[in-house]
């Protein structure tokens, strides 16, 4: 098909699509605005003819055909492609001709309205031009559903938005008939709706009925339509959502997206929820001679006491190990000549019983450990009898190698920076510290050295690290020499003659980030997050209570930004919510500053001051506020695409004049108004 054509078959399938969708709104509903931006350069497939017809009422087919204007084919079925409500038994789509065959193989529900959503499933055949958005509406009933409900996903802990989520629509009566004190309605019952959201997060929820529904939003990771605690994120709307009585809102077409796009009315808040589990002990076993590891079915388990033959409570070191909080560990420090092949003992915890309570267990433990010999150790074993051979041989002593000292120990980072501590990792935990063999030196110049004070703690999260605080000078050099036997691990190893260089940052390098931070009282608590540009790593924590100033010091010259969490609890961590219990998480924003940007350059000795109020930061959310952050963040898309757009455009004429010979502006000239033209269909 020649493509003006094809592009005016295109605008006018739209406006029929359109229209439909208009005709079909209730008194109270979405306002459809006209197509904007410009033609794509590669248009997708065109919908010829549907047979039978989109909005066919009293259905009583088993087979629909979607005809369209090329050969089409389908990809990602099984993930992009839903129906709404379920069937138990999915459709199944064939390609057949220049188009798309629908057998349905379910028992249809009477006066049900139905929606088969193709998601981004079809594209043409040669060029891989998708037609995303595709739906085909039928009642088996004399009237189809209409009303319309629009919303938004977001991340609860980081609050980024969450793409391609579902959305779940529920009777409220019967939810609520059901279920009044726990809430298991994702985990019994099947949605009486299903609505899918965008990549940038916004849903667009048609044919609902003008009842109450309760309304879930599920992340579905693994693409099977159905809600997995601990793998899916969730969120949900405390209250109930009747179409009637939501404001109104406006739907337009999105000529780069090729959906429909609409105004959001609600927001969901997404978060991991905890499923319950029965608390036993899992697995014990021995990694090491002088280590063992408990390993439990459920979170924080509580040990009432640990008896292992011929050790007492004085030989154990205990560590936390996971951050779901399921497993531990037993650092035995102890003589090797005490610990036997199979340690035997018993466990006694707090086990799950039938009921759910927590009740003392007893568990009989047989713990074994051999050592093994590796290949390496052979190597060395079948040198060093070698070698002792040898020196017999000839009548001399033989002196064997000294073996190398296994214990271990690191600085996190050789450049401290004045007023933050230095950290140590050890191997194995610390059983033994002797500060009367440890010095702190400051290297002067001409070779002059200067004892410092200092402080040596053990970190109270990780038993591993331990802190060196001293008054730093700036850009001083030091040295932290541990004469043998200052340090001395759980498993009996200690330290050789070790010496440790340290250098003060220099400030010059480093930005600083100066905040001005108004809380929402003086109880309130919050921890702010430097985070890189992406959002992905954490460079610095701070946690603040009430109003004060905050300053994020040496920070490094790259893109960052801040995150803040309102901390109700005050724990310094963000907790989740629970769908069972109908508890809501704790909610985090990125700050954006007066301009609405997120990202602010750090630059060398360079200060950033940021006014941070948590009462603008942590309103109350409400659809103007969600409609607000959405167009935000709908401009910056929309100058990515026109920015990509004019960096396409620049190379295209820097080809052009390299294959040129000589020539003058005219070609240049002519680049100009080509990009001036890629960057209006953004617009």
């Amino acid at each position: 098909m020649n493509k003006s054509v094809k592009r005016s078959a295109l605008w006018a399938g739209r406006g029929i699509v359109v229209f439909l969708f208009a005709s079909a709104f209730m008194w109270r509903c979405a306002n459809i605005a006209g197509p904007q931006g410009g033609p794509r350069d590669s248009l997708p497939p065109v919908i010829m003819n549907i047979t039978p017809a989109n909005g066919t009422v009293n259905f009583d087919q088993k087979r629909i055909y979607i005809e369209f204007d090329e050969y089409v084919k389908l990809t990602d079925q099984q993930k992009e492609f839903f129906v709404s409500p379920a069937m138990d038994k999915k459709p199944t789509l064939t390609i057949r001709g220049r188009g798309v065959q629908i057998d349905i193989l379910d028992t249809l529900k009477p006066n049900t309205t139905y929606s088969l959503n193709f998601g981004s499933s079809i594209s043409d055949n040669n060029e891989g031009n998708k037609l995303p958005g595709v739906r085909y509406v039928f009642s088996t009933g004399p009237t189809i559903d209409s009303m319309y409900m629009a919303g938004r996903t977001v991340s609860a802990e980081k609050g980024d938005t969450v793409s391609k989520t579902l959305i779940m629509f529920y009777d409220a009566a019967e939810v609520d008939s059901l279920y009044p004190d726990q809430d298991s309605t994702l985990l019994k019952l099947k949605p009486q709706a299903i609505a899918r959201a965008m990549t940038n997060g916004v849903f667009f929820a048609q044919n609902l009925k003008p009842i109450d529904y309760r309304v879930y939003a599920v992340e579905d990771k693994n693409g099977n339509f159905t809600y997995e605690q601990e793998v899916d994120r969730v969120g949900y709307i405390d209250t109930v959502l009747n179409p009637l009585r939501m404001p109104d809102f406006t739907v337009r077409y999105d000529t780069s997206r090729l959906e429909l796009v609409p105004e959001p009315q609600v927001q969901f808040s997404l978060f991991t929820e905890k499923a319950f589990k029965m608390q036993r002990l899992a697995n014990s076993l021995r990694p090491e001679q002088k280590r063992i590891r408990f390993e439990f079915s459920a979170p924080e388990p509580e040990i009432l006491s640990l008896r292992l033959d011929s050790l007492s409570e004085e030989n154990y070191v205990w560590e936390r190990m996971t951050e779901r909080g399921d497993t531990l560990e037993v650092w035995l420090n102890a003589p090797a000549e005490l610990l036997a092949d199979t340690l035997k003992g018993e466990l006694i915890y707090l086990k799950t019983d039938s009921v759910r309570n927590l009740v003392p267990d007893t568990a009989k433990l047989a713990l074994f450990w051999k050592y093994v010999e590796t290949e390496a150790d052979k190597k060395a074993r079948e040198e060093e009898e070698k070698a002792r051979k040898e020196a017999e041989k000839y009548g001399e002593e033989y002196t064997p190698p000294a073996k190398p000292n296994p214990f271990k120990v690191s600085l996190s980072t050789q450049e401290v920076q004045p007023g933050r501590e230095a950290t140590l990792r050890f191997d194995a935990p610390l059983v033994s510290v002797d500060t009367s063999k440890m010095m702190l030196i400051r290297l002067g110049e001409e070779n002059a050295r200067y004892k410092a004070r200092y402080t040596f703690e053990q970190d109270t999260a990780d038993i591993h690290l331990w802190h060196i605080g001293a008054s730093w000078q700036e850009l001083g050099k030091y040295e932290l020499q541990a004469l043998p036997g200052a340090w001395v691990d759980s498993r009996g190893d200690s330290n050789d003659t070790t010496t440790l260089n340290l250098t003060v940052a220099d400030p010059s390098k480093f930005g600083k980030i100066n905040i001005n931070f108004t809380a929402k009282s003086d109880s309130s608590h919050y921890v702010i997050y430097l985070l890189n540009s992406t959002g992905s790593q954490t460079l610095d924590t701070k946690r603040v209570t009430g109003s004060s100033e905050v300053v994020f010091d040496f920070v490094k010259p790259a893109d960052v930004k801040i995150r803040v969490l309102e901390d109700l609890n005050g724990n310094g961590t963000w907790d989740s919510g629970s769908v069972i219990f109908r508890q809501q998480p704790e909610r985090a924003e990125i700050f954006s500053d007066n301009e609405g940007s997120e990202t602010m350059t750090v630059k060398a000795n360079w200060d950033i001051d940021l006014d941070m109020d948590m009462n603008i930061l942590f309103e109350p959310i409400t659809t103007e506020s969600i409609r607000r952050e959405v167009a935000e963040q709908e401009q910056k898309r929309l100058e990515k695409l026109r920015e990509q757009a004019r960096q396409r455009e620049l190379q295209r004429q820097q080809q052009e004049q390299k294959k040129s010979s000589g020539g003058g502006l005219g070609g240049f000239g002519s680049g100009l108004s080509s990009m001036s033209n890629a960057t209006n269909a953004f617009r």
